[in-house]
């Protein structure tokens, strides 16, 4: 017998490629254009360094004040955690217990069932139409163990109507919904309307994507008193000091700039919209997107040459060799200029190809 007949094995989660090259356009993991609001680097710069021979506050209270005060929520329906992949995969840990299977899509987020896997709790993937959409209907009539809906789904960019994902929380109050909403705030609609009305919701955002934050790490959840007390018990007897003093202050003092907020959310939709118009002139096709990136194919082209021949340009993007997606890409939305380039490559390629 061997050690590592003991070793859990998993297959890990592969994150996007973050290459160490700075004379790059990187289009390829949805990280914001644009710097953080200015509060963020007036809070870290009045950061005093002595303090960090002081263990943080376990509570994270300045954030989940913050977070409270921003949403319009009690502090005890907010959880916080090293970004929204640490909160989910502690409520993957806290409420997917019941060993009957969770559902997610075919086609989303591959680190669910990387957790699944990890934590050793069944699971089914529930396919896609044939237009990448989540059919509300798919979920319900079947005993399961909770479900797991990103909206908008990611990698596709396409949003479920609230009213559909309703249909899903109503039609399973046995079991916890979790709603990932890492790409809600650019354009889409949260359901954290619906909290109030059913217990068993969660719903997860992040400060990765419009608060262009992903380095430092910031994740949190909403749900009712008692769901989100499960999730910090569970938290405390795995890591009772999730998160640094840095990002405490610099995810209040983000949520502080409302302003700022909301006019780097509308420039990307701006760009996003202008973008999807010439992609669709130089022959790509995709669902409409509601995030910060667009899932296309080209009607030609496939999108591993497409991805190829940009990388040997110096554009990074997402290539996914997987079943029904290996023919598109993932494109993050950057700054006009990085977009504009991006387009004009693509055009040049496209035209010689012909």
């Amino acid at each position: 017998m061997s050690w590592e007949d003991g070793v859990r094995k998993v297959v890990p989660y592969v994150p996007g490629e973050q290459p160490k090259r700075t004379d790059i356009i990187k289009l390829n993991t949805n990280e914001c254009p644009y710097p953080p609001a200015p509060g963020v680097k007036r809070a870290l710069d009045q950061t005093d360094h002595e303090v960090f021979r002081l263990y943080p506050d376990p509570e994270s209270g300045v954030l989940v004040k913050a977070l409270a005060e921003y949403y319009g929520l009690s502090e005890k329906q907010i959880f916080v955690g090293v970004g929204s992949d640490d909160v989910l995969a502690m409520a993957f840990l806290t409420f997917f217990n019941t060993g009957k299977p969770i559902l997610f899509p075919d086609i989303t987020y591959s680190f669910y069932d990387v957790w699944a896997d990890l934590f050793r709790i069944p699971f089914e993937k529930v396919p896609l139409d044939e237009d990448f959409r989540i059919r509300a209907e798919d979920y319900t009539g079947r005993a399961c163990g909770g479900i797991v809906i990103a909206n908008p789904n990611a990698p596709t960019g396409v949003f479920l109507p609230l009213k559909e994902i309703e249909k899903i929380i109503a039609a399973n109050r046995d079991v916890v919904v979790i709603v990932d909403e890492a790409y809600v705030d650019f354009g889409a609609e949260s359901a954290m309307g619906l909290l109030e009305k059913y217990d068993n919701l969660m719903v997860v955002q992040t400060f990765s994507k419009s608060r262009a934050m992903a380095g430092m790490r910031i994740g949190y959840a909403f749900g009712n008193e008692k769901l989100i007390g499960y999730l910090a018990d569970c938290r405390f007897s795995f890591n009772s000091y999730p998160m640094n003093r840095p990002a405490l202050a610099a995810g209040a003092a983000a949520l502080e700039d409302d302003v700022y907020f909301r006019e780097i959310c509308g420039k990307i939709i701006k760009t996003r919209e202008r973008v999807k118009s010439r992609l669709r002139e130089l022959g790509f096709s995709f669902m409409d997107s509601r995030t910060n990136f667009v899932f296309a194919a080209h009607e030609k082209a496939s999108a591993k040459e497409i991805f190829e021949m940009l990388k040997e340009n110096g554009i990074y993007v997402r290539y996914f060799a997987k079943p029904r997606i290996d023919n598109y890409l993932r494109i993050t939305i950057g700054t006009d200029e990085e977009m504009d380039r991006l387009l004009s490559v693509l055009g040049e390629y496209l035209a010689g190809r012909k």
